[in-house]
């Protein structure tokens, strides 16, 4: 019997051994420190991390899909579109849940490099294997109306709310992209269709912030003062900025104060606070707003407080400090259009 329990062990150490080796295994340790690389910024280290996984002959499929997120982050386009189509080029056949993902990484790949038809036919694809994928049919919509493509546009956002009429949210998304594209009136037809299909399924935020966009500022700010009682700092954000838009920011102010001072620092409250501060031409006021926002931890929005930060310098007269502070930025985030125009502008003064 112990000899027999030795073959056992020995044939069990042989067969791992042997599994191991072929891949049977799922390997990803390199694969894992890449993606923790990613998670913290660190996408040239992310990148040493998927190489080494290359080496070790680790999962390929998560190896690829990770490296693509890391040149993402490093906004090298191209190379991040390839590894994603080498990551699906690992595909069993059978689409799962990570090819989903591939795909729609891969769109946005093709998307940030100008590609739109390559993008285009990427959310072709999930469609046409996933026909209630909303999330699709949103992204392909704003990419029809970033092209002009009004009706194409309308099509794509009419299936979107189709699938879930009581999303306001994205009903919202799909007002911001007509409006930010020319077609505001096509954004406010979606927004007002919903306010007559009858508000008793939304909240008073929801009633609120779509009044917002509809300029109905008057009831925005009756739905939103009721929503004020939930502590979504949300709903504070729309209050604030409506009665900013009624001309009254001492309000606003106070606003934004009250729910700082019941609920902590909020870094969007911050945020809004600081541009609010801006409007009434109290600059000192607004770059400690935005210092304090960029203070604190995982605010999520570190991008646009680096960028209102500079503003504030600048608006002060300190434009020596605003343009280091740009070079820092630009190094962070290359390819924002705006701040390299800023720094031409910086660097002449």
């Amino acid at each position: 019997m112990r000899k027999n329990k030795q073959k056992a062990i020995i044939l069990l150490i042989a067969l791992t051994l042997s599994l191991s080796g072929c891949g049977f295994f799922h390997k990803t340790e390199n694969i894992d420190a890449g993606m923790e690389a990613v998670m913290a910024l660190d996408y040239d280290g992310a990148i040493l991390s998927f190489e080494a996984a290359k080496e070790a002959e680790e999962e390929p499929r998560e190896l690829y899909r990770g490296l693509g997120l890391a040149y993402m982050g490093k906004t090298q386009y191209a190379e991040a579109a390839e590894a994603f189509e080498t990551a699906l080029s690992y595909s069993d056949g059978i689409p799962d849940s990570m090819d989903y993902d591939i795909n729609y990484y891969l769109a946005t790949a093709y998307y940030k490099q100008g590609e739109t038809d390559k993008a285009l036919r990427a959310y072709d694809a999930i469609i046409a294997l996933r026909p209630e994928e909303r999330d699709a049919y949103y992204l392909r919509g704003v990419i029809h109306a970033e092209k002009g493509n009004t009706e194409a546009a309308l099509l794509n956002f009419d299936k979107t709310i189709s699938l879930n009429p009581k999303d306001y949210d994205r009903l919202i998304d799909i007002y911001c992209v007509l409006s930010d594209n020319g077609y505001k009136e096509a954004g406010q037809t979606y927004l007002q269709t919903a306010m007559n299909g009858g508000t008793k399924d939304m909240t008073n935020y929801e009633k609120g912030r779509i009044s917002y966009y509809l300029e109905d500022y008057e009831n925005a700010r009756n739905y939103l003062e009721k929503a004020r009682d939930t502590g979504a700092y949300e709903a504070i954000l729309f209050l604030g900025k409506t009665h900013e838009i009624l001309g009254d920011n001492n309000y606003a102010i106070s606003v934004y104060n009250t729910y700082l001072q019941s609920e902590g620092e909020n870094a969007q409250v911050l945020n809004q606070m600081g541009l609010c501060k801006i409007q009434m031409k109290d600059y000192e006021g607004a770059l400690e707003a935005f210092q304090l926002a960029m203070n604190i931890e995982d605010n999520g929005i570190m991008q646009v407080l680096k960028m209102n930060e500079i503003v504030a310098y600048e608006l002060l007269g300190e434009y020596k400090k605003a343009s280091v502070l740009l070079d820092g930025y630009l190094k962070t985030y290359p390819d924002d259009p705006v701040a390299a125009r800023e720094y031409i502008f910086l660097k002449t003064r």
